[in-house]
């Protein structure tokens, strides 16, 4: 692949779940801040020619603290974070010019170099791919009452992760077309309406996000696992 690459990940939050009353990108396991999980990965990735973190400003300075942990061998950039996620992830877009951006949600701290590569090959295929999981469970689709509307496929039916990765220039469109519209909850949607297909690479149930605070204990176990 000749395309260049911008990876940008999001530790903008407001980790109102994780109830800490802290920022969870912050939090320490095994050692290191959980940021530092995700910022390693696309560090050393060979196809990613360099990292934007988005962060909020009253933040940037510990960001860039805890960045300064890592050796980089790419160039760094720092960008403010909105008050959405797609705010967060279109004030990244604006400041890269690179063709392809992959997107990572810095809370997912079990992402693997494999997750970075297989993503940005599939772009010379498609303009939309992301990591995913097979649902587990029957998912049913209800109307605003709680009313059983319809029942998904399991073999079809998936739990989107992070990293996603994108053209650069259509998901900047799709985002200033879109700016403002409630019902995008993420960006794969925002290349769906395009009318791009989203390629889905299956991941892992371990590369799950730091959510809560019960999660710390999950990623602990995984990391134990893994060693």
């Amino acid at each position: 692949m000749n395309k260049t690459v911008t990876a940008i990940i999001l530790v903008a939050g407001n980790s109102t779940r994780f109830g800490q009353n802290r920022n969870k990108n912050f939090e320490n396991i095994d050692g290191k801040e959980i940021l530092l999980y995700s910022l390693e990965k696309f560090n050393e990735n060979s196809l990613v020619d360099d990292i934007i973190i988005v962060c909020k400003k009253d933040e940037e300075v510990r960001v860039k603290d805890i960045a300064s942990k890592v050796t980089m061998k790419k160039a760094l950039n720092f960008v403010n974070g909105g008050k959405t996620r797609q705010e967060s992830v279109y004030n990244a877009l604006v400041k890269t010019e690179s063709d392809i951006v992959i997107i990572q949600d810095g809370a997912r701290m079990m992402i693997k170099d494999k997750y970075i590569t297989d993503c940005i090959n599939q772009m010379d295929y498609f303009k939309g791919v992301s990591i995913a999981v097979k649902s587990k469970d029957t998912i049913k689709i209800t109307d605003d009452s709680g009313i059983v509307k319809e029942t998904t496929l399991r073999k079809n039916t998936w739990v989107i992760q992070t990293p996603q990765c994108f053209e650069r220039d259509t998901l900047l469109k799709m985002h200033e077309k879109y700016m403002g519209d409630e019902t995008v909850t993420d960006d794969c949607m925002l290349m769906e309406r395009s009318g791009n297909p989203v390629k889905l690479i299956e991941g892992e149930y371990s590369n799950i996000k730091v959510t809560t605070y019960d999660d710390i204990s999950l990623v602990r176990g995984y990391l134990t696992a893994e060693k």
